[in-house]
């Protein structure tokens, strides 16, 4: 996943809103959203090659989201799969903070991360290449492809575009959360970041909502837990053709109560 936005106690209505884009090959083998047969109490998306998930919640009330950390350069090929790391805590029983402190000491194994966990006792954020283990304050925030709340172009746009949607004397508007997600306004060049994948990729890669023939993102969720512990899940995917990227129906689970 390539952005994630976190909205904590920022509508009277919410405790949790959460807003998401999945970026990633589009021969990449994936099912959409749906309870696991597996593992029944999963709601989540799922990776067919490696088996985990960039964004999921239990319905004992856990969820869990990754971001990649963009740094082509200390890639291992043979490293364990990022998306267990969602996989493993939804199915723990684990507090948060605990979960991402057994990490500590193995998190090096992994290629580059950010990963959100948490449950009703709050959200809680590690990346593996930016230090420590941070409770996620009241407030929106943001991850793409560096830690947490690094102000790229698109983490700013992005955060613009949902605090304007989202307002505390209004209904939470689902549909113009997804309006935000699906925002393909490339960065200046002036503003691209420099992350060693090239100045063309660095553009392609700069939208809120990406596109090229073979990369692009692949599905865009919202997650809204309400004051009443009631989580509502909605995910659309996007099927490419040629250049351009179609929306499917959006998908919606819940209320599960948590």
């Amino acid at each position: 996943m390539c952005l994630l936005l976190l909205g904590c106690d920022v509508h009277p209505d919410a405790i949790w809103i959460i807003a998401a884009n999945r970026d990633e090959f589009y021969d990449r083998p994936t099912a959409s959203l749906q309870q696991w047969e597996d593992a029944p109490d999963i709601v989540a998306g799922r990776d067919l090659k490696e088996g985990g998930t960039w964004m999921g919640i239990s319905r004992r009330g856990r969820f869990g989201a990754l971001t990649n950390y963009r740094d082509p350069a200390s890639l291992q090929p043979n490293a364990p799969s990022r998306g267990m790391l969602v996989h493993d805590f939804l199915v723990s029983d684990r507090h948060p903070k605990a979960y991402l402190e057994g990490l500590l000491s193995r998190m090096h194994r992994f290629n580059g991360f950010n990963l959100v966990v948490g449950d009703a006792s709050g959200l809680f954020y590690l990346g593996n290449r930016c230090g420590s283990i941070q409770a996620i304050q009241p407030g929106w925030h943001a991850l793409s492809n560096h830690c947490l709340d690094t102000p790229w172009p698109k983490t700013e746009r992005a955060l613009e575009g949902v605090q304007a949607v989202v307002q505390p004397n209004r209904g939470i508007d689902v549909q113009a959360i997804f309006d935000v997600l699906t925002d393909a306004e490339p960065a200046p060049d002036d503003r691209l970041p420099d992350t060693g994948v090239g100045r063309e990729w660095e553009r392609i890669l700069s939208p809120i909502f990406i596109q090229s023939p073979s990369y692009g993102t692949r599905s865009s969720s919202v997650l809204v837990l309400n004051r009443r512990r009631q989580v509502f899940f909605w995910e659309t995917t996007h099927q490419p053709t040629c250049q351009k990227t179609h929306p499917d129906a959006i998908v919606m689970y819940g209320p599960i109560h948590w």
